[in-house]
């Protein structure tokens, strides 16, 4: 879904609320979510509402060496994906918050190019 005035404020309240690195915050310009449910087991980019929502329930992230870790998306499995205060994108071992978390990419736009390669893949 493209970001609408309402996303926009979401956005400027998710920033409000928490420093969130600023890759995620052009993101949100553009978008304001994303659901891709048939690329392999479902990939969720939640809305900055979303995200703030759950940032106010559940905090960020436990990854050691990340000062801040928002939760901003989430595949069909119910792993969950944070971005780190360094830009790196983590994911979840298990559907949890409290579980482990890796390096699933260096950056947003390698997150974001990775999710391209699948949906290419599957065409």
């Amino acid at each position: 879904m493209l970001a609408t005035d309402a996303s926009h404020r979401a956005t400027e309240a998710l920033v409000d609320l928490t420093p969130i690195p600023s890759d995620l915050t052009t993101l949100y310009c553009v978008i304001s979510e994303a659901s891709l449910p048939d690329v392999d087991s479902g990939y969720f980019i939640h809305s900055p509402a979303t995200v703030a929502g759950h940032f106010r329930e559940y905090g960020p992230a436990p990854i050691d060496g990340e000062w801040i870790a928002p939760v901003f998306a989430s595949d069909g499995g119910g792993r969950l994906f944070a971005i780190g205060s360094t830009g790196q994108i983590w994911k979840s071992a298990t559907a949890s918050w409290s579980g482990d978390f890796d390096v699933a990419a260096g950056s947003l736009q390698e997150f974001l190019e990775q999710l391209g390669q699948q949906i290419d893949n599957q065409l």
